[in-house]
């Protein structure tokens, strides 16, 4: 052999090619340059342990019926796939010569679906979280160049944590899915995800996009830190990192480097995919997102459907969980009673949410997300096409719309030349109960899903028996589970069973008998046969032929009706309504009215109602079309405002984790789902200021609501009322009851609570100094509101020192303290207060239940109000706020107040201290219709709220009280037969679980109190 054949990349030939190549060199150039391209893009840095063995693999599946997408369906045709990809499809399509043919006659071929909300290659984030029982933790412990807060991982890409997983990929594969998007799912900021797809090869080859989109949610995951410890501390992170992140763009030296900060803004080219627990959480994040000009992707939690119309004004695409919950197990009527109908309802209901989606035309894909067994997916989605999600929009959920949010269409989502060879193929139409999913091919790779059924071999057969015996037999059944049939005089159910092509057949021969044929042999293109022996157990041969193919039964292919199911609540539980009532005119005839005004109580009145607005007071008003209302014999008066309260929060009524954190909104968690609400209506409350607990010298920022029964949050809100902020003072504050091991915040002690005040001001007056570009500063942005009188304090506070030193320090920064709530030392310092321009809202005998309140007295509010302190009383308690009147009721008793006096404490007095007493607290001409009709005097005891009206409708009857328990009574019923036949059916139940709301008070972190409601 010449040296020249030796020197690298130089081609060894045989004498024959050589040959070859002298009589053939210009066809040999040409496929010496065609190998030479392929070779090319084939390359690999990954050497080989042995002989080299290329593959590009080139198959044509022939005669199917293809469903190139959900709008597209082709009869009869071919798909060619070569080297992983697309090549052709259609009727026509061209067979390649080189091609591995695969007869697909009587199959059909789908898009492999693709879910872009998954943790696969990447598992479950470490244990670990946050710890009660450990020390406070103020910074992220996370090493390196990152941000302060350890639930911010921007950073994080899912590309450099995936390893390809085949025990995970094969269950998604069975059921369908070929590619995902997946993200590791830790914190808040959950940084990158990568789109992969899910054949078993090495990462390098499966990973299609590194990073396909930026993962949020309101779950702080297995951070450590203290910082946040609420809802609304993670809804403020997410605001201020947003913040953060537009002020790093110009890289501030005294920051530095920050990889998280970084990240946050690179991702934000990036779809954003936002995860939620709740429907109102889906309502949060897309809030926070407009803020900010972001449109998130909103994986869902399932009970989105309850309050659709919300979920179509955020104008978000939604990713939703087929995780459907079982029938709950109340066979036992003790368990029975402590599950909530709305627990029932949502079970019942949870299977309409696609359809729901599809017809309020609000765009959606399907995830297996959330599924305790992956195998489950397709029989939920053809549950929820029971309950009226078309088949269509069902494909279309699973393959354009998840490829088309994550902007990868180009590649998977359809079947189209160029695109990735992702399809499978299965029995029949892929949502048929029958249908079987028989191969799923990944990037031109197959994986067998089930053997069984690739031929239907369904259909009449003729068996002949070597003694002369003939049978009918039909098999029918599914494709991959089949079923024999002896037809004749009886029809006779015997058993078949198929293993490749072997097959077995128990066939007996007469009613009732327990012995018949046993049959078993080969399957050939036209026949079946073999050996068997019959009920004598003679031996003989067999023949089987087919005499009619198998045929799906016309009404079988119908469409059955949608499942009947109960009817929508506002809100979901058992006191919502199925209509939200409408504002109309109304007519109060004839009633003892105590107007809060210089007219005092007006006897034999009447109130006319317009347009939400009290439009006249007098008597015998003309009711034109106005509803009448008889009010004959009881008493109107204006609605209890409850200056103090803690429902309708979710998630947490402090954020304790510093002692600064203006910057936490109880806004952003409103609960307009609170059975509080609807309960506390009932005892005459029209609006409720909802404020941050006092774990910290300073809270945040409050919410005033009106209880508008069935609304959402932002409609609950009372628009264009002042803000305002909580403060508090005392053990709290210093956390003197928190246990051994909150030792470490400052401060520890009352001379430091006043100090944080002053350093806090200090700092919001040093920033609101500061020039362009500086940071800002969400906590900073409030107090600086604070020192230009644009929101106002609510101080949590009981010793008089401690008073003293509050309106000390706004003296000093020149801006005052509107409100001392608890206050129960006020009548210490009623004067100076009076002085200062503060107001009280207080306890009426709530005394001794801890150190600070030792010298607490039943005529505290009486005092301070005789002194000229506009004082109010108020709850701080879900079950108090029901019986206000009651509560003012006692100072009467206890410091000699007048009735009109006592009742003002509670109507127009919390009204002035909010700012509010403008539209509200009275009965006056033009002030909003926010009423209560009483059966009695509204401070006796005795005294029933029959209606209570907040802006002009009836948010509660007494009449109607009575009707909905009826109709809870009859809805329970109704369910728990029908979760009582679910298990006799053989369905899957769970155990009853006790349903618990939480309750809060001034000093509950998240979680504290609760107590337990059943609805």
């Amino acid at each position: 052999m010449k040296k020249a054949f030796e020197k690298p990349g130089t081609l060894l030939l045989s004498r024959g090619l050589t040959y070859a190549l002298k009589r053939h060199r210009s066809q040999l150039l040409l496929l010496a340059l065609l190998l030479a391209g392929s070779g090319a893009s084939a390359q690999s840095t990954f050497p080989t342990n042995g002989i080299a063995e290329p593959k590009e693999g080139c198959y044509a599946f022939t005669h199917a019926t293809i469903i190139r997408d959900a709008q597209n369906t082709i009869s009869n045709a071919t798909l060619v796939i070569r080297d992983g990809k697309i090549t052709d499809v259609g009727p026509s399509a061209a067979i390649p010569k080189d091609a591995v043919v695969v007869d697909c006659k009587g199959k059909y071929i789908y898009p492999s679906f693709v879910d872009i909300y998954s943790n696969y290659g990447l598992g479950d984030a470490k244990k670990g979280g946050f710890n009660w029982n450990a020390a406070p933790q103020f910074l992220s412990n996370t090493k390196g160049a990152y941000g302060w807060n350890q639930a911010i991982k921007s950073e994080v890409d899912a590309v450099k944590l995936f390893n390809t997983d085949g025990a995970k990929a094969a269950p998604l594969r069975s059921v369908g899915f070929g590619t995902v998007l997946t993200h590791q799912q830790d914190g808040i900021a959950r940084g990158t995800a990568t789109l992969v797809t899910l054949a078993d090869e090495r990462e390098n080859t499966v990973i299609l996009r590194e990073k396909a989109a930026a993962a949020f949610s309101f779950d702080k995951g297995t951070s450590t830190q203290n910082y946040p410890g609420s809802l609304m501390g993670v809804i403020a992170l997410l605001r201020q990192s947003f913040l953060d992140g537009q002020w790093y763009k110009n890289r501030p030296a005294k920051e530095g480097v920050n990889l998280s900060l970084q990240a946050w803004n690179d991702n934000l080219q990036l779809p954003q995919i936002f995860a939620v627990s709740d429907k109102w959480e889906a309502v949060r994040a897309d809030k926070v997102g407009d803020e900010f000009g972001v449109q998130y992707i909103i994986k869902g939690a399932g009970n989105e459907y309850q309050r659709i119309n919300d979920m179509a004004a955020t104008k978000a695409s939604f990713i939703l969980p087929v995780n459907f919950p079982s029938a709950i197990d109340v066979e036992d009527p003790a368990d029975a009673r402590f599950v909530a109908l709305s627990d029932m309802k949502h079970w019942e209901m949870a299977p309409t949410e696609p359809a729901a989606f599809e017809k309020a035309n609000i765009p959606f894909c399907l995830t297996a997300s959330d599924l305790k067994d992956v195998k489950q997916f397709l029989a939920n989605v053809r549950k929820a096409i029971e309950y009226g999600l078309s088949e269509q929009k069902a494909l279309e959920a699973l393959t354009k719309t998840p490829a088309t949010l994550i902007k990868a269409y180009d590649k998977v989502g359809s079947l189209e030349p160029g695109k990735l060879a992702n399809f499978l193929i299965t029995s029949g139409p892929v949502f048929n109960e029958n249908s079987v999913l028989l191969q799923n091919w990944v990037q031109g790779n197959k994986y067998v899903i089930k053997n069984d059924g690739w031929n239907d071999l369904r259909g009449t057969y003729a068996v002949s028996l070597s003694n002369g015996n003939t049978y009918t037999v039909e098999v029918k059944g599914s494709p991959d589970k089949l079923q024999a049939t002896v037809l004749g005089k009886d029809t006779l159910s015997g058993k078949i069973d198929i293993n490749d092509k072997l097959v077995t057949l128990m066939l007996p021969q007469a009613k009732g008998s327990n012995t018949g044929l046993r049959l078993n042999g080969l399957i050939s293109k036209d026949q079946w046969m073999g050996t068997g022996v019959d009920s004598s157990n003679s031996s003989l041969r067999w023949t089987a032929v087919l005499s009619k193919p198998y045929q799906e039964k016309a009404d079988s292919a119908k469409k059955k009706p949608a499942p009947q199911v109960g009817a929508l609540y506002y809100p979901f539980n058992g006191y919502g309504w199925d209509k939200l009532p409408q504002q109309q005119d109304i007519l109060i005839k004839n009633a003892t009215v105590w107007t809060n005004e210089k007219e005092g109580k007006l006897e034999n009145t009447d109130v006319l109602i317009r347009g939400g607005k009290i439009a006249q007071i007098g008597k015998n008003l003309a009711a034109g079309n106005a509803r009448v209302i008889d009010g004959t014999g009881k008493h109107l008066s204006a609605g209890i405002i409850d200056e103090h309260s803690h429902i309708a929060i979710s998630k947490g009524v402090n954020e304790g984790s510093q002692s600064v954190t203006a910057e936490v909104r109880i806004a952003d968690v409103v609960n307009p789902e609170d059975v509080n609400i609807y309960r506390q209506l009932s005892g005459g409350v029209t609006a409720s200021h909802l404020l941050h607990g006092s774990a910290n010298a300073i809270g945040g920022q409050s919410q005033l609501i009106k209880l508008r029964w069935g609304q959402n949050a932002e409609e609950m809100k009372v628009a264009g009322a002042d803000p305002f902020i909580k403060f508090a003072l005392g053990e709290n504050v210093k956390q003197s009851n928190w246990g051994d091991r909150n030792t470490v915040r400052f401060p520890q002690t009352r001379m430091g609570v006043e100090q944080i005040y002053m350093d806090a001001f200090t700092r919001a007056r040093d920033y609101e100094k500061e020039g362009a570009g500086k940071r800002r500063d969400l906590e900073l942005d409030a107090l600086v509101e604070i020192l230009n009188s644009k929101r106002f304090i609510t101080c949590h506070s009981y010793v008089q020192s401690e008073i003293n030193m509050l309106m000390h320090v706004a003296d000093t920064f020149h801006f005052h303290v509107n409100t001392f709530t608890h206050i129960l030392e006020g009548y210490k310092v009623a004067d100076k207060m009076k002085a200062h321009g503060a107001g009280a809202g207080t306890f009426a005998d709530w005394w001794a239940y801890k150190m600070e309140v030792q010298d607490a007295i039943p005529q505290n509010a009486g005092i301070m109000s005789q002194v000229g302190v506009v004082t109010a009383i108020n709850s701080d308690d879900a079950e108090m706020a029901r019986r206000l009147n009651q509560e003012a009721a006692k100072s009467i008793k206890y410091a000699g107040l007048s009735e009109e006096d006592a009742l003002k404490m509670v109507t127009l007095n919390p009204a002035r201290l909010l700012h509010v007493d403008n539209r509200m607290g009275s009965i006056k001409v033009g002030k909003d219709a926010d009423l209560v009709l009483w059966s009695d005097d509204p401070l006796s005891i005795y005294a029933k709220a029959e209606k209570t009206l907040v802006d002009g409708i009836v948010e509660f009857d007494r009449e109607y009280d009575l009707q909905l328990r009826q109709r809870i009574a009859a809805e329970r019923s109704r369910l728990i037969s029908k979760m009582l036949n679910e298990k006799k059916k053989g369905g899957q139940v769970e155990k009853a679980a006790f349903h618990q709301d939480e309750m809060y008070h001034c000093e509950d972190l998240q979680g504290g109190h609760q107590h337990d409601v059943i609805q």
